[in-house]
């Protein structure tokens, strides 16, 4: 009960302060990261250590995200549902990750009023840099060591240690 309003505290003052402060790299940057550290840190449902998330990065209660150790999530970044980041993870800014779609089926039937689709997991596996613009579909699972390019959508799988790009993102080539 007491964590339930401690983490509703933090969410609080995340959304009222913490998201709005300067980004990192700003005048007393290590200040401001710390600040948004210490609230995620009672927020999201496991957070490792060194974690940066920048400013103005929105995530809902946060309650189903996992992050490892010495990752980030970039300026302006929309994180919904239930994800998992690893470890060494790069995030640029204006990313956007989705766990589930509305539902389109039915032609008789506002789309709006047909609901949402079971959720979908988006796990990123370590060491992963992640490219601004890009945005990542449910059930997709980014393997160790890729590189999203920047402006991409990714509509399936990421085998480790891939270069992909482009809409919907494609194999570029493998990192030596």
């Amino acid at each position: 009960m007491i964590r339930k309003l401690f983490r509703k505290i933090c969410l609080l003052f995340y959304y009222s302060i913490g998201c709005n402060l300067p980004d990192s790299n700003f005048i007393f940057g290590k200040v401001w990261k710390y600040a948004r550290y210490l609230l995620v840190k009672n927020i999201f449902e496991s957070c490792g250590k060194n974690v940066n998330v920048e400013n103005n990065a929105h995530f809902r209660s946060g309650k189903q995200i996992t992050i490892g150790e010495n990752s980030g999530i970039g300026a302006w970044a929309e994180l919904y549902g239930k994800i998992k980041i690893g470890n060494d993870v790069m995030m640029a800014s204006h990313v956007s990750i989705i766990t589930k779609n509305h539902r389109f089926e039915k032609r008789d039937i506002p789309m709006w009023r047909q609901g949402f689709e079971d959720e979908c997991e988006v796990i990123i596996e370590d060491d992963v840099w992640i490219g601004t613009y890009v945005v990542i579909l449910p059930g997709v699972t980014i393997g160790k060591g890729s590189i999203i390019a920047a402006g991409s959508v990714v509509t399936r799988n990421i085998e480790p240690f891939s270069i992909v790009g482009g809409v919907p993102a494609k194999k570029i080539r493998m990192r030596n």
